[in-house]
């Protein structure tokens, strides 16, 4: 049995019916109430207009209707809506830019949404190799910033040019370079947060070295807005990007793809490591029209940095190919051509979109399991006749199975759950993770508790509480939200 039934912070039901009742008892005057603690521009209570903010782009079918959306342009902002919302139990659900993939921007009805999208500043010094920022600002934008003052920031998720930096911590993001250069937190020196209650508290800084304390910068990176809302970020910038030079593999079998993942990954560290399977290389093709081997199984695109005059890293990329029976392999002609295929796999969770309706998945297991992972998507697409294609940051072993399916078809629909929950409970039973990157959410969470077991989701729980005592603060994300975990909700995200 878990823990979870016996946490009030995790009762949604229980905090939606108060939010809902005061609405009813006091009809308009509570967000009015809100409003005129805020300036107009900064809070939406149309209904009409509140409708693009009700989820995020997993598409939880369990969205409801929150009384109001508030847009801060300030941490003063955030402090009086969080404050204003504590007095009165009504839930926060923070939101970047929407482009989170587990529902965890799922709105609550008699709650409010909190988006960060209009705070957008951002201070870089060239100096200390640090940015200030606040949370709205896109991931391209902030490589923009400091890439004018010669510097840059390398954490650069698929969708870096529509998600804030803001989704980013609160996900602990990752990307396709990430293989060598780090994901998300690792460019986090500090940051400020408003805190459940109200109170606006700084957590690090622009020190590379500090242990002052207990680490809390890590506590709240990829919390996903259920212990503070982050207001501000303090970031590692680099020297600018080495150039690269890029390799493509091209496999009649994925089990032959993952062999070669494995040889590069054990002998170096490349700078990018990715892979997609037919499914997806044929998506990208419809989409680009590149001359992409459409009757291929596999595409490995790979990268290396190495300034050695050697370019021994290109030569064992090459050869690990070669090892494991890449028909087609080669070393593109320039930086533009290695753009290309970056670009392919960039954007491939889109162009398979426009297959159908998509559950997409973050699964991750380390890398010498990352063929049975593939094998066995594969074996769970078959069994349940469903279509998922299979993208992954292979360096790293974080995969992106995407199950395709028709919303209307309810045969179809059911199969496309139920292949859902099979592929998390194939990655914990390897030793992996059921995200990687894009968060718990609310699709997730039922099998939170097969990944770290019951003592440590009861000491996570017990760690919410003391932060977010009333529970308000994104409910029933990461936690479930009533019942027990261990089978609430399994094959119905």
């Amino acid at each position: 049995m878990s823990h979870a039934t016996d946490l009030h912070d995790a009762d949604l039901p229980g905090l939606a019916s108060i939010a809902a009742q005061q609405l009813d008892a006091r009809g308009r005057r509570i967000i009015d109430e809100l409003a005129s603690m805020l300036p107009a521009e900064a809070i939406i209570t149309d209904p009409g207009a509140m409708g693009a903010y009700q989820q995020d782009r997993a598409v939880d079918p369990n969205a409801g209707m929150p009384v109001a959306v508030v847009l801060p342009l300030t941490t003063e902002h955030v402090q009086v809506a969080v404050q204003w919302a504590a007095e009165r139990k009504v839930p926060v659900v923070p939101r970047g830019a929407g482009t989170g993939l587990s529902g965890g921007a799922t709105a609550i009805t008699g709650g409010i949404v909190l988006s960060t999208e209009r705070m957008r500043s951002i201070t870089v010094d060239p100096v200390t190799r640090t940015a200030v920022v606040q949370p709205g600002l896109l991931n391209v934008e902030v490589k923009a910033a400091a890439a004018a003052e010669g510097l840059w920031y390398p954490p650069d998720p698929a969708s870096y040019e529509i998600c804030t930096i803001g989704g980013n911590a609160a996900t602990n993001a990752g990307g396709l370079c990430c293989v060598k250069y780090g994901v998300t937190s690792d460019y986090i020196l500090g940051m400020e947060v408003v805190m459940a209650d109200g109170r606006v508290v700084r957590i690090g800084g622009p020190r590379l070295k500090d242990v002052a304390g207990l680490s809390m910068l890590k506590l709240f990176v990829g919390s996903e807005g259920t212990l503070g809302i982050i207001t501000e970020l303090t970031l590692r910038l680099l020297p600018p990007a080495p150039p690269e030079r890029t390799v493509v593999g091209w496999f009649s079998s994925s089990r032959e793809a993952a062999a070669a993942i494995l040889d590069i990954a054990s002998s170096i560290r490349p700078s990018m490591l990715e892979y997609m399977d037919a499914t997806s290389i044929n998506a990208v093709e419809d989409v680009l029209e590149m001359g992409l081997h459409r009757h291929a199984s596999a595409l490995v695109v790979a990268r290396s940095d190495d300034q050695s005059p050697s370019g021994a890293e290109i030569a064992t990329m090459l050869n690990a190919f070669h090892r494991h029976g890449a028909f087609d392999a080669f070393e593109v002609a320039d930086r533009q051509e290695g753009e290309r295929f970056a670009n392919a796999r960039r954007i491939a969770i889109p162009a398979v979109e426009r297959m159908g309706t998509l559950l997409l998945e973050d699964v991750g297991v380390s890398i010498p399991r990352l063929a049975e992972l593939t094998l066995g998507v594969e074996k769970i697409a078959k069994s349940r006749d469903v279509v998922i294609a299979f993208i992954a940051h292979a360096g790293d072993g974080n995969t992106h199975p995407l199950i395709v399916f028709n919303p209307d078809d309810d045969d179809m629909k059911e199969r496309a759950y139920l292949a859902y929950g099979e592929v998390m409970d194939l990655a914990i039973q390897l030793g992996g993770t059921i995200t990687g990157e894009h968060g718990v959410g609310r699709l997730k969470q039922p099998w939170l508790v097969d990944q770290i077991g019951e003592d440590l989701l009861e000491i996570s729980h017990n760690v919410k509480k003391a932060l977010d005592p009333a529970g308000i603060l994104n409910p029933g994300t990461i936690f479930a939200a009533s019942g027990d975990a261990t089978n609430a909700g399994k094959g119905r995200p």
